[in-house]
């Protein structure tokens, strides 16, 4: 599943995964988790995610093809977040090996929409939900526990926008790296969350039948 932040990729990816029997594979979350236990990658990737940077190639890699060895994605799993550049890609393709192709999803939205949608994004300080808003006026207590919400650092305007410039520069020729490949589709995430997972969902049957 491929987009620039606040696409909809970890949404979209949770209910594919989950309508297809397959684990979600969120990098992201990985990431989180290594951060939040202050573990040395969390450390490391801390600092490059506050700033809006990008994890190096080398640890998203290894943690990738650690993730991709373990049983449950031995018959198929959906990667949400990685790959984000040509070099991760190569490195995916030498993973997955006699593996069956590859479906990628790529979910396109304008950048005026990703802003709004990231900057009214939140956080739950207890259960770590992440909560959006559909009219641009952010919540202030999680639906989930009641716990209270917070703006994570890397979804300040001026961060997003800043993380928008280093897609665009870095992972947005991924696009150019997988669409001559048949199993290549490109679906409107603009669109409300059940019209894009319809569109999803047909993208995948259309590769895959």
């Amino acid at each position: 599943m491929l987009g620039p932040p606040g696409a909809g990729k970890g949404t979209q990816a949770s209910r594919l995964a989950q309508s297809r029997g397959v684990p979600h594979i969120s990098t992201g979350e990985i990431l989180r988790e290594a951060v939040q236990a202050g573990t040395d990658l969390g450390r490391k990737a801390k600092m490059v995610i506050e700033a809006g940077q990008l994890v190096s190639d080398e640890i998203m890699i290894d943690i990738v093809n650690d993730r991709l060895g373990k049983d449950d994605a031995r018959h198929g799993f959906l990667l949400d977040g990685f790959p984000r550049t040509v070099s991760q890609a190569d490195a995916l393709d030498n993973i997955l090996g006699g593996r069956e192709p590859l479906v990628v999803i790529d979910l396109s939205v304008n950048d005026d929409e990703l802003v709004r949608r990231l900057s009214t994004r939140r956080m739950c300080e207890l259960c770590g939900a992440i909560t959006g808003s559909a009219n641009g006026s952010p919540t202030v207590t999680c639906g989930t526990c009641g716990g209270a919400l917070k703006q994570r650092n890397d979804d300040r305007e001026d961060v997003v926008r800043q993380r928008l410039i280093v897609y665009r520069q870095s992972t947005e020729p991924l696009i150019g790296y997988y669409q001559q490949r048949p199993t290549f589709r490109s679906v409107d995430g603009s669109q409300d969350e059940e019209a894009v997972a319809a569109l999803v969902g047909a993208a995948v049957d259309g590769v895959t039948s």
